[in-house]
């Protein structure tokens, strides 16, 4: 695949300031006001259908937020998302795909065979 460009490497450092920037925050929120915090949460929750699970606590999942497996997890995302990117008159990107049969391959090995 070879180096990215140069931009991509300050769209990252960008990227990971902000995640930085929102865990820190959300962190001292978190400390400060437990209970506001819960209910804004929970009313995420209420909105993509996860809290209407009877079997998904919230004390389950709410301590999750903010740490450091959330930061690593949101910041592996929003660095695969700029790389998933393509300019008008460029290559299309070449993503990761899982097979049923649970083998990791490109969208280009998986289109070949």
């Amino acid at each position: 695949m070879g180096l990215p460009r140069p931009g991509l490497w300050l769209k990252r450092l960008w990227v990971l300031l902000q995640v930085a920037v929102h865990v820190a925050m959300g962190k001292v929120l978190l400390t400060l006001f437990p209970e506001r915090v819960k209910q804004n949460i929970l009313a995420m929750g209420q909105k993509t259908g996860m809290a209407r699970n009877p079997q998904f606590t919230h004390d389950n999942w709410i301590p999750t937020f903010f740490s450091t497996q959330y930061f690593w997890f949101v910041l592996k995302v929003r660095w695969q998302r700029l790389e998933d990117t393509t300019e008008p008159g460029g290559l299309a990107p070449d993503c990761p795909v899982v097979r049923l049969s649970g083998q990791r391959c490109n969208i280009w090995d998986f289109m070949q065979g």
